[in-house]
């Protein structure tokens, strides 16, 4: 006995029903003829009968994850593929390190508090190592380990701060033959070929690098000087990096204000051949504080993005928070400031008071109860527990289950229509 799964949508693509299972994480096309019988079979619930009248059609549901058995608790499965991913996952380790608060720009829309005077310790920094020495020793599973960088700018201390870590640590890995990574978040206006050099070497192989719309809506948003914008330096900068290899999402900040001339980027990177094409993608995000419904604009210049050859990622391919769940919900995850106090999420404030623990000089996360909470936040929320998208949204992240702790929410604001789009955006990235 089976029956229709809670997790599937549909909607309309051309002169096709497209299908979406939100747990398989998965997508049928459907002719109208073939979608009209399966939900006459559902409204009459019998299904069975849709087994007598077209048992190919039958079987393919079942094997796409749109027929399920009928005694399957799919909200127990989607809370077990939670814990697996959250805290089942012993072979990799992930740590963020914010080498300062301190930036060289200050964009409108940034939430985080600059700090002029911040900078890591030498004795901040000899507990960083510390940690990640008594990871290597700890963690007798561990495969897998991925430094990322943060702040702030971090780029601003890569000499003084970034450099010695990476130097360092780097060599430890290569001997208990794990596999290194380390990447930074940056404005990337700092970046030049030495540094690149010694990144290659040390085991860096990405950047993620902001741009604020086009030039001139860019440099009214960063800029060196009243006379002197950023844009085309940090888009020389994006074009040597890719040259020499190194993999760059180039995330986009949008505004109402940025949309009108935001596709006139990709004239900057058309030149491109497919080789380098291949390290590059452009990933869009509107800026919080964007209040108008700009889905559709902004939709359709992912679009063109897309038709130019270059992989763009928007809300639909962003969203899967419960396999890709964000590393601030995972237990194998820790951030730590450059004052030595630790936390998970990097997309808030890093005001003491919020601080998830601290780093002693021995190399060891001393955990508070913030931590706990965060770790025991997830699927209290009903709204959620009744969703069709629940196995690819589950209420966002750790973050927003505890700012919304007793409160119901939907970070769609329960319009069915922003989740059909967020499954039609998956679709179209996955033909594209």
């Amino acid at each position: 006995m089976m029956k229709f799964s809670q997790f599937n949508s549909f909607f309309n693509y051309e002169d096709r029903k497209i299908g979406y299972n939100a747990f398989a994480n998965d997508f049928t096309i459907l002719d109208p003829e073939l979608y009209e019988i399966l939900q006459a079979a559902v409204r009459e619930n019998n299904l069975g009968e849709l087994n007598e009248i077209h048992p190919e059609f039958y079987s393919h549901l079942i094997e796409k994850g749109f027929l399920v058995n009928i005694d399957e608790d799919e909200i127990e499965k989607v809370k077990e593929l939670s814990r697996k991913v959250d805290f089942g996952n012993e072979t990799f380790y992930q740590l963020t390190i914010n080498p300062t608060m301190n930036c060289n720009f200050k964009c409108w829309y940034c939430y985080e508090t600059h700090i002029k005077a911040s900078k890591m310790t030498n004795t901040t920094l000899i507990s960083v190592v510390k940690l990640i020495e008594n990871i290597l020793v700890e963690r007798k599973k561990l495969e897998t380990f991925h430094l990322s960088w943060f702040g702030g700018e971090p780029l601003l201390y890569f000499d003084k701060t970034v450099k010695p870590i990476l130097e360092d640590i780097y060599p430890k890995m290569k001997e208990r033959n794990v596999n290194f990574s380390s990447g930074f978040t940056t404005n990337g206006l700092l970046i030049n070929q030495e540094m690149l050099d010694s990144c290659r070497i040390n085991g860096v192989n990405f950047f993620q690098i902001t741009l604020d719309g086009h030039r001139e809506r860019h440099n009214q948003v960063r800029y060196v000087s009243k006379e002197k914008g950023s844009y085309d330096e940090i888009v020389n900068n994006i074009h040597l990096c890719l040259k020499n290899k190194f993999k760059v999402s180039v995330r986009l900040n949008i505004s109402e204000e940025t949309i009108e001339k935001l596709h006139l980027i990709i004239d900057d990177f058309i030149i491109l051949d497919d080789e380098d094409k291949k390290y590059l993608n452009f990933s869009f995000h509107e800026v919080w504080q964007e209040q108008k419904d700009i889905n559709d604009d902004v939709q359709k210049i992912v679009n063109l993005f897309r038709e130019k050859g270059f992989n763009s990622i928007y809300k639909g391919v962003n969203l899967d928070t419960v396999r890709n769940s964000c590393y601030a919900d995972k237990n194998n995850h820790a951030t730590i400031n450059y004052n030595g106090e630790v936390y998970k999420c990097t997309a808030r404030d890093f005001e003491s008071a919020s601080k998830e623990g601290v780093l002693n000089q021995d190399g060891k996360i001393e955990w508070n109860e913030k931590y706990e909470r965060r770790m025991n936040s997830k699927f209290k929320n009903p709204p959620c527990l009744s969703c069709k998208i629940l196995p690819i949204c589950n209420g966002g992240c750790s973050q927003q289950a505890i700012e919304h702790e007793g409160i119901e929410y939907c970070i769609h604001n329960f319009d069915e229509s922003k989740k059909i789009e967020i499954i039609k955006d998956k679709f179209m990235y996955a033909i594209s």
